[in-house]
């Protein structure tokens, strides 16, 4: 059975949570080893009222500190990246197969003093890669091109000759035929008369089509359109600009079941689809564990070398 670290993310949230009371689950799947300081693993436990499983094995990391449900703090940042580093870490030394990681608060990590806005950024320094953010489930995939930055540096970073290369490592990375790319302005730009960024997705989308010799993407999509019924017949994976084109639809049709994973990597990583929860975290607010089980499922399936997300 495949071995699977866990960071266990922002210990302020709900991933411990996750974690205590899936245990039993994703045990069937995977050997999981959780990346927690010993004492913050019993201490937590404890406010949640769980019991710590027998089988629960720990990779000791991270300094103890005061657990405050639903708080930012520096504390539960740094510990959250001590968690993740630790487990990146067995990765890299190939101890596990896989990385699965729960939520962490961005701003938790800024008053640590860490610069990475995500996982994704973190993931790409640490490991010398350009990771790639995509997101979804069986039903629809969203392929980020940029994510966590400002709204307004979006446009500038639209440029044919930066998005074709991108395109390619997307198709080579999940070798799929068909794959939607959304346009940025309203009506896809209407042919130069709402902005010019979509003039340069379209030459990207030509470009990447001419090098495969064939045409795989397919746009640019109009995107008040793109993810309607009709067009999710057509595509189930979508090239998206910027991070709420593609999460705004993803989390409103599919929420529970979907999950991040990071595509060019260099090392298996998936992740929950949703944040630290903050308002239920240690309140018996029965936060939903389909997320994280099929995040731990894709796991070990990316690590036998099954069909990507085939769930």
């Amino acid at each position: 059975m495949k071995k699977i670290a866990i960071s266990i993310g922002d210990l302020n949230g709900i991933g411990l949570e996750l974690a205590l009371r899936a245990h039993a689950e994703v045990r069937k799947h995977c050997y999981p080893i959780y990346c927690i300081n010993e004492n913050m693993l019993g201490w937590g436990a404890a406010l949640l009222g769980l019991d710590v499983p027998s089988d629960f094995e720990i990779r000791d990391c991270g300094k103890v500190f005061e657990i405050e449900a639903g708080v930012c703090s520096a504390e539960a940042g740094e510990s959250s990246y001590d968690s993740f580093i630790t487990a990146v870490a067995l990765a890299k030394s190939n101890e596990v197969s896989g990385i699965v990681t729960l939520p962490i608060n961005k701003e938790s990590w800024a008053m640590a003093g860490l610069e990475y806005k995500g996982h994704t950024d973190a993931l790409s320094d640490l490991l010398g890669c350009e990771a790639i953010m995509m997101l979804g489930c069986e039903e629809m995939f969203t392929i980020l091109y940029t994510h966590h930055i400002p709204l307004r540096d979006v446009p500038h970073e639209i440029k044919a000759k930066k998005l074709k290369p991108f395109l390619l490592k997307v198709y080579e990375e999940l070798g799929v035929e068909r794959i939607g790319v959304l346009g940025l302005n309203p009506h896809a730009g209407d042919h130069g008369v709402i902005g010019d960024e979509d003039e340069e997705i379209e030459k990207a989308i030509l470009k990447a089509n001419h090098f495969l010799e064939r045409e795989v993407f397919f746009g640019p999509l109009v995107p008040d359109t793109a993810f309607s019924k009709a067009n999710r017949e057509n595509f189930t994976y979508y090239v998206c600009m910027y991070h709420d084109q593609g999460l705004i639809p993803l989390k409103t049709l599919y929420f529970d079941e979907s999950i991040n994973v990071s595509l060019n990597a260099g090392v298996v990583r998936t992740s929950v689809d949703h944040g630290t929860a903050f308002d239920i975290a240690y309140k018996d607010g029965n936060p939903s564990m389909l997320s994280y089980v099929n995040a731990v499922n894709e796991a070990v399936k990316l690590a036998t070398g099954k069909a990507i997300l085939t769930f």
